[in-house]
């Protein structure tokens, strides 16, 4: 195998990248294993915390599986999914259009929707996540999982299985989107952290009010301004090269 090249702060993406490459050009084949997680943690010089956050990211692809004892192995091809976001949603403008473009498709309808259908359950959880995103802000952590939970609670009180079926098949490229965008706007836009938190409460209060129009508005204004945070971030990096 090739080394890897680490330019990636997020170093879990770069091996996710790298041993996905790997698999898809042939040079790791159907039912092979993969390097041990010590192999990796010394190709990558990482922690095995990494080296796990990684393969597990693989394994919610359905790209590798793994045995207790045994390893990590190439799955089989009729395991793995037809359809994915790409590996690298952030790497270009083109790209990062065409994700927001599907969220905006998915997230719009199914925000309207928990409008109308939101349980008491359903406003608990988008309320806790809501507090574990403005937890982050106070002690200035990511808040990326808790950002994910409330997406997720929206999707769920939309009361329509498809749209949470959908989510979980997507999960892992829109979790790495969702990582990415925050990671960017608390280093590069950190002044914006608390426009996402607003953001993120106007979708909650217009669900929490029954309010579809205003949910969707909501949803809407949410992704389009994270699109635009993002290309303004890729812009930068344009300009750093």
């Amino acid at each position: 195998m090739r080394n890897p090249t680490r330019s990636s702060p997020q170093l879990y993406i770069a091996i996710v990248h790298w041993i996905g490459e790997e698999i898809r050009s042939g040079r790791l084949g159907t039912g092979e294993q993969l390097p041990t997680e010590r192999q990796l943690c010394e190709q990558f010089s990482v922690s095995r915390t990494v080296v796990r956050e990684a393969l597990s990211q693989l394994k919610s692809e359905e790209l590798i599986s793994t045995y207790q004892g045994k390893g990590a192995f190439v799955a089989k091809r009729t395991e793995r999914h037809g359809f994915r976001i790409d590996q690298a949603p952030c790497d270009g403008e083109t790209s990062i259009k065409h994700v927001l473009e599907l969220l905006m498709a998915i997230e719009v309808a199914a925000t309207r929707l928990a409008a109308m259908r939101r349980t008491s359950e359903d406003v608990k959880k988008m309320g806790q996540a809501l507090d574990g995103m403005e937890g982050a802000i106070f002690d200035e952590s990511l808040g990326d999982g808790a950002d994910h939970q409330f997406h997720k609670a929206v999707l769920v009180a939309a009361g329509n299985p498809h749209f949470k079926a959908l989510s979980e098949y997507l999960d892992h490229g829109i979790r790495r989107l969702i990582r990415d965008a925050r990671i960017n706007t608390a280093e590069k836009f950190s002044d914006e952290i608390q426009l996402v938190q607003d953001e993120h409460r106007a979708i909650f209060l217009a669900i929490l009010a029954g309010d579809p129009s205003a949910a969707a508005d909501a949803a809407s204004r949410h992704l389009s301004n994270s699109g635009e945070r993002l290309r303004m971030v890729h812009a930068t990096k344009v300009v750093q090269r």
